[in-house]
């Protein structure tokens, strides 16, 4: 079963201001000569590719990252988001504009200051792993404390605790040749939260990895997450990766952030044509979540209500049957209109006897490739709940298919188990059976 990560496991990610730890204001990085007049002509709305000795690698770059969520900068090759995260690690000078870390600017500190926040703020994960061969695997991991001057046994303690959590307890006294490439990986990880860092930076970290090892370290990550909750700028090309790892994606080109939106907002309303054919290879079905295509629920009654209001309930829609709710629109159960009629034709008042139980449910933040067996097992469209057990949404079939467009060719065969009742034939009940006092309960 393949999730996209639901936003209550995602990190506590606010909007208080006072939460935002990176943040980036028209940040240029120019490389060559005469780079301040590159910046100038820039602005100015010069191309990229007419600054004369000078070569734009980011361009007018503005982002904030929120406490504990997943950042992710996308991009292909040149299209400058390697560039930005060395920036915002100090690693290259800024021709222009300010990177914030933790509220400090880390454009105007001195240079032992910006060792400072290397050491105490941000932790990277590279590429190539970038271990030290000639220590082992525990010495590797306790390296940051090393630095900062604990004790041997203190840090030792702390780095064997991280190698647990990575899945790499027991390896300690291995040297890094003698581990696989996703082993060695961990240990770049566990090195990086070993520090204790609030910021981790991963540049490219997964794509010197083969597939299956890839998916499972993206797999391993997020779960870290929902652990650690730490503020992670992963750098990536791969779009997938993007779409499963991120709370939000910057897109990049030519130097340039050309969007910036959660997953979703990315593959359905991409800022430009660009960014359109960019995502349109993406399996949606791995991204979109219940939330993002579900409608307001109906036909719904509550659970008080009488045979006769279920049966309105359903006679509009065309519906085989409703869905009953208490008070708080938690999900009870399903009435059928043929349960209902019968209840109706019997001088019954309340519907509590014949409640089912609804055959198939789904939570809000299920993506659309978990939803298609529960699609075809209920009579209804499909009850969506939130992690109260609320009744917040329902997905028709047909909604179902048109989000996932041409390519669900395979799901067209569904088909409702029981005809629901025509609305003639629900008139000619109500009309010929008696109607006492008003039923009580209402269509919700």
């Amino acid at each position: 079963m393949v999730r996209r990560r639901p936003r209550s496991l995602q990190g506590n990610v606010t909007d208080n201001p006072n939460d935002v730890l990176v943040r980036a204001e028209g940040l240029y990085k120019v490389f060559g000569r005469k780079q301040r007049e590159a910046v100038d002509r820039l602005r100015a709305g010069t191309p990229r590719d007419e600054l004369d000795g000078a070569t734009a690698a980011v361009i007018d770059a503005s982002f904030e990252v929120r406490r504990g969520e997943i950042f992710v900068v996308m991009g292909l090759s040149g299209s400058g988001k390697s560039t930005l995260i060395r920036m915002v690690n100090g690693l290259h000078d800024a021709t222009a504009g300010s990177i914030t870390i933790m509220g400090k600017d880390i454009t105007q500190v001195s240079d032992r200051e910006l060792r400072e926040i290397r050491r105490d703020d941000v932790s990277m994960v590279f590429q190539h792993f970038a271990l030290l061969p000639h220590r082992t695997v525990i010495d590797n991991v306790a390296y940051p404390l090393e630095l900062r001057g604990v004790d041997r046994d203190q840090r030792r303690a702390r780095a064997n605790e991280i190698l647990d959590l990575v899945g790499l307890g027991g390896w300690g006294s291995k040297l890094p040749s003698e581990l696989s490439g996703g082993m060695q990986q961990r240990v770049g990880i566990a090195r990086a939260l070993a520090s204790d860092a609030e910021i981790l930076l991963m540049d490219e970290a997964f794509s010197a990895l083969d597939p299956l090892i890839r998916r499972e370290m993206q797999e391993q990550l997020v779960d870290l997450q929902k652990t650690l909750n730490k503020t992670i700028i992963f750098i990536t090309h791969d779009l997938n990766e993007a779409m499963f790892l991120g709370d939000r994606i910057a897109v990049m080109r030519d130097g340039r952030i050309v969007q910036i939106g959660s997953p979703e907002d990315i593959l359905t309303d991409p800022a430009n044509d660009y960014v359109e054919q960019f995502v349109q290879d993406v399996d949606r079905t791995r991204v979109l979540t219940a939330a993002n295509v579900m409608e307001r629920p109906r036909p719904v009654v509550d659970q008080k209500a009488g045979p006769r209001v279920a049966l309105r309930a359903m006679r509009d829609p065309f519906l085989g049957a409703a869905y009953v709710v208490d008070e708080k629109r938690h999900l009870i159960g399903m009435i059928t209109d043929h349960d209902a009629m019968r209840l109706v034709q019997k001088g019954e008042r309340s519907i509590a006897s014949r409640i089912k139980p609804a055959p198939a449910t789904v939570r809000d933040t299920d993506v659309l490739m978990d939803i298609f067996v529960p699609a075809i097992e209920t009579p209804l469209p499909l009850a969506v709940l939130d992690e109260e057990e609320r009744l917040v949404g329902v997905i028709p079939r047909i909604t179902l298919l048109a989000a996932l467009g041409p390519s669900s060719s395979e799901t067209q065969e569904i088909t409702l188990p029981t005809a629901p009742l025509s609305n003639d034939v629900i008139d000619e009940v109500l009309a010929a059976s008696e109607d006492p006092a008003a039923e009580k309960g209402e269509v919700r």
